[in-house]
């Protein structure tokens, strides 16, 4: 992901920031993860890294009459949290952060759950999990989404785009074995139905995309990283059997 230039991000950002999510997921999936948490206290203290717009943030404080940090690097989402948390009345429960993942700025011990949909990938499972441990209260959880393959053999054309975009993507066992290894317990996991991919991501920006390619007339890098998101979006279109968005719930075990 380095070597895309600043133009790239322009657009890829103003395509992304269009739609409810940034990544596959929906209320129902994050209220089965929640349910897993079986000894999660009645009010938790919770924090959502790389929270994007802040639409599982949102969900998170409907689900839990909890504090919510929610943090993320990128400032415009959280400036958009912010107004939608104002508009809503949530300002006293729910906190938006600008902050980096791999250092997140929050006190050390202070958190029930530490909960993360389609970001851990951008530090790693096992370095996330290592990181993101010393955040937790005894006891505590984490619950997060991860790309798995589901296949052994997919096709060539979806392997490269993968490896590419994220070269240590592995299976369900092995995301097992790496939470063993970090001195987690493994509570349960489920994958993330169909329709969480596309109704609040990919149908919206699908239509993001077709809206500006006309303003984008001309302009050959935009398109260019407009045909690279189209790409994505087409890939799974045809390929979604071979991979998926895997929730894991977790425990630490001391």
């Amino acid at each position: 992901m380095s070597g895309f230039t600043a133009r790239y991000w322009e657009v890829f950002f103003d395509v992304c920031e269009a739609p409810p999510r940034q990544g596959p997921g929906g209320r129902e999936s994050v209220a089965r993860a929640l349910a897993l948490c079986r000894d999660l206290p009645p009010s938790p203290t919770i924090l959502d890294m790389g929270c994007g717009a802040g639409c599982t943030t949102l969900h998170l404080a409907d689900l839990s009459p909890g504090v919510v940090v929610a943090l993320d690097n990128h400032a415009p989402f959280i400036r958009r949290l912010a107004r939608t948390i104002a508009e809503r009345g949530l300002s006293h429960r729910v906190h938006p952060l600008v902050g980096d993942m791999s250092r997140p700025a929050v006190a050390r011990g202070s958190f029930d759950l530490v909960h993360s949909e389609g970001a851990l990938y951008f530090v790693g499972v096992e370095n996330g999990l290592r990181l993101w441990r010393g955040l937790l209260k005894p006891r505590g959880y984490i619950t997060f989404t991860e790309a798995v393959w589901r296949q052994a053999d997919p096709p060539e054309e979806l392997r490269a785009s993968w490896t590419q975009e994220y070269p240590q993507m592995t299976g369900v066992a092995g995301n097992v074995a790496i939470i063993a290894g970090c001195g987690y317990e493994l509570l349960g996991h489920f994958s993330l139905p169909e329709e969480a991919w596309w109704d609040d991501f990919y149908t919206p920006m699908e239509e993001r995309v077709r809206c500006l390619r006309p303003e984008f007339e001309g302009d050959l890098e935009a398109l260019a990283t407009l045909d690279l998101i189209g790409r994505e979006v087409e890939l799974h279109r045809r390929y979604f059997d071979y991979y998926a968005y895997e929730f894991f719930v977790v425990r630490r075990t001391d």
